[in-house]
């Protein structure tokens, strides 16, 4: 453990190169003096693309309501405590709150008691707010060189943000998510501590996924099912092991469902793909093309989803496998209303129409398994 966390604690920052990869093998030397950031792109990278990419946010359309959230059409902000929340991304935080709901579900051990709601509430707390705001903290840092070709207005291309109070986000946010974890397990009364590493190994995937030099984001396939491991199976996992018994079966079904999760994360590569093929990033949309990906992404939704309503009905539960199926209609509706038609402009209004019939099939799931 002690080798893992400090392997997290290499992230450092280059200053006087932001456009190369911190080097991992130095010394961690973080001067905290309050520095504003800003990262340019090159001067290759920004003409190619410079007519396709606002030099700033229009601040006349920006929106308070989207800067909380944590997405695109953001209001420009000089609050740094709105900029925190922003770098953490809300919108981003209910579908591990609801994994963590599906684990509880799918333990058949949780109960409407005080005690048992106040766990949830807290495990909700680590696997949201904490972690998943680690994880895009993160994410925005190793992604600022990036982000200065397709999004340069925000905080830490812009500048908006002080190195300092990046760096100090981030090891706010990580260990006080496994501090969560650790008193969980506690709580729980477990004699090995699953939460706790089940944490840690979220975080440390959360790292190579964002960081040099493995940076799995860099492979369309690896870094997106990784990414839909984190959201869909470790807040399961952390959920059932919070309440009852992680089993192998649980196992197989989650993962297998975060073939799902990889398509809803290849959504967020299509407005991307400019600064990701400029940068060499292997996105799907780099890759295979615009149109290609598209059918990709929404063929691992479906396919994922009608895989394993047939698992349902082969374990007997007819029900159950109707009710995921009649969740998936409404997903393809607005696939074809809006993401196919163009992933790019309708991205958030896919996402905000279609996932919840998706993360309540995730339920439906978890209530099957739990009888």
């Amino acid at each position: 453990m002690a080798s893992a966390i400090h392997t997290v604690s290499l992230i450092r920052p280059s200053i006087s190169n932001p456009f190369g990869s911190p080097t991992l093998l130095s010394p961690p030397s973080l001067s905290f003096t309050r520095r504003r950031l800003v990262v340019r792109a090159t001067e290759t990278d920004t003409n190619e693309i410079k007519a396709k990419v606002p030099d700033k946010a229009p601040a006349a359309d920006g929106s308070s309501f989207n800067q909380i959230l944590g997405i695109k059409g953001a209001k420009q902000e000089t609050d740094i405590w709105k900029i925190r929340v922003q770098l953490m991304k809300p919108v981003t935080w209910p579908p591990l709150i609801w994994g963590v709901v599906c684990g509880a579900a799918a333990s058949g051990n949780f109960h409407w008691t005080p005690e048992d709601v106040a766990k949830s509430i807290v495990c909700m707390l680590m696997s949201g707010p904490c972690l998943t705001g680690y994880t895009q903290t993160l994410n925005d840092w190793y992604d600022r060189e990036i982000d200065a070709i397709n999004e340069p207005y925000r905080p830490i291309p812009s500048g908006a943000i002080s190195e300092r109070d990046v760096i100090t986000q981030i090891w706010v946010l990580l260990l006080g998510g496994l501090g969560l974890a650790g008193t969980l397990d506690v709580w729980a009364g477990h004699d090995f501590p699953v939460i706790f590493y089940l944490a840690l190994g979220g975080s440390l995937l959360s790292y190579i996924y964002s960081a040099p030099p493995l940076k799995l984001k860099q492979n369309g396939w690896i870094g997106n099912f990784a990414l839909g491991a984190s959201y869909i199976s470790l807040p399961w996992w952390a959920g059932q092991a919070l309440f009852g018994t992680l089993t192998p079966d649980i196992v197989v079904l989650t993962l297998l469902y975060s073939t799902a999760g990889l398509g809803i994360a290849i959504v967020n590569d299509f407005k991307s793909v400019e600064g990701d093929r400029a940068m060499g990033l292997q996105s799907l949309p780099v890759a295979f093309g615009t149109e290609a990906a598209k059918w990709i992404c929404v063929g691992a939704i479906d396919i994922t989803q009608l895989s394993v309503a047939g698992y349902l009905l082969g374990a007997g539960k007819p029900l159950y496998a109707l009710a995921l199926l009649g969740l998936i209609v409404p997903q393809v509706f607005f696939q074809f209303k809006y993401f196919l038609k163009d992933p790019v402009k309708y991205d958030v209004k896919y996402q905000a129409s279609a996932q919840p019939f998706l993360i309540l099939g995730l339920l439906v799931t978890a209530l099957a398994t739990s009888h």
